[in-house]
């Protein structure tokens, strides 16, 4: 006879298909906002951007089994102040070194987040590709920074890190949840990368379309990294 699945069994069988609904919800309200992005419709943006971030951090709040309890709460951490830097660089005034701020401490939340599974990931190997990216991207921007220069080189160091971590935690686990979040912090990566260039060296056309449509997806493979495989 096929038994009912009852207790934990059950829970994370909710969680999963509350996950997919809330990730489909994700989706709409991404390219939502990312319309009224592009058409300039302020009030639009002021509520679907920040709903946006939201939604994403109940997938992660709701999540069953995470690989360790301080794991999900700098996942959520780091996602409330992805969402506060969002609600910064939204805003008519010119805040973009607070949402800066914002989302480094993001950036250093995911960090701690990500290397608390296994411990700090140390691979000078591992590290090489972020290395030569950052050389790259600092040498490429370092001419317009101006008075930004300190801190976009701090940013792009943190953010690095944070990907450097994301992919050793996926090296020493192995884990599905793991490779979601080194892709995740690889997107998020790409999106700061495109947002830095269009605003600092050269505009690039459809860059809200560009900076957000790898944004929402990095953030939501980086919340649904804090449950388990098999919840």
């Amino acid at each position: 006879m096929t038994q009912i699945p009852t207790g934990i069994e059950n829970r994370g069988l909710n969680w999963g298909w509350l996950t997919i609904l809330l990730s489909i919800v994700t989706l709409v309200l991404a390219g939502i906002t990312i319309g009224f992005e592009l058409t300039d419709t302020v009030v639009g943006i002021y509520i679907f951007k920040p709903l946006t971030t939201a939604t994403i951090i109940i997938i992660a709040l709701i999540a069953l089994q995470p690989p360790t309890f301080q794991y999900k709460w700098m996942i959520l951490f780091g996602l409330g102040f992805s969402l506060i830097g969002d609600i910064l660089l939204m805003l008519p005034w010119d805040l973009f070194l607070f949402g800066l701020i914002a989302f480094l401490v993001a950036q250093i939340f995911y960090t701690i987040g990500f290397s608390s599974v296994r411990g700090l990931y140390t691979s000078v190997i591992g590290a090489i590709p972020f290395v030569i990216f950052g050389l790259i991207m600092g040498f490429f921007l370092w001419p317009n920074l101006g008075e930004m220069r300190i801190p976009a080189i701090v940013y792009l160091v943190v953010i690095l890190v944070m990907g450097w971590q994301a992919f050793g935690q996926w090296q020493q686990t192995g884990e599905r949840r793991a490779l979601l979040a080194f892709v995740g912090a690889l997107l998020f990566i790409v999106s700061d990368s495109l947002l830095a260039i269009n605003r600092f060296a050269t505009p690039l056309e459809l860059s809200r379309l560009l900076v957000l449509g790898t944004y929402y997806p990095a953030q939501w493979l980086i919340s649904l990294s804090t449950g388990s495989e098999h919840p």
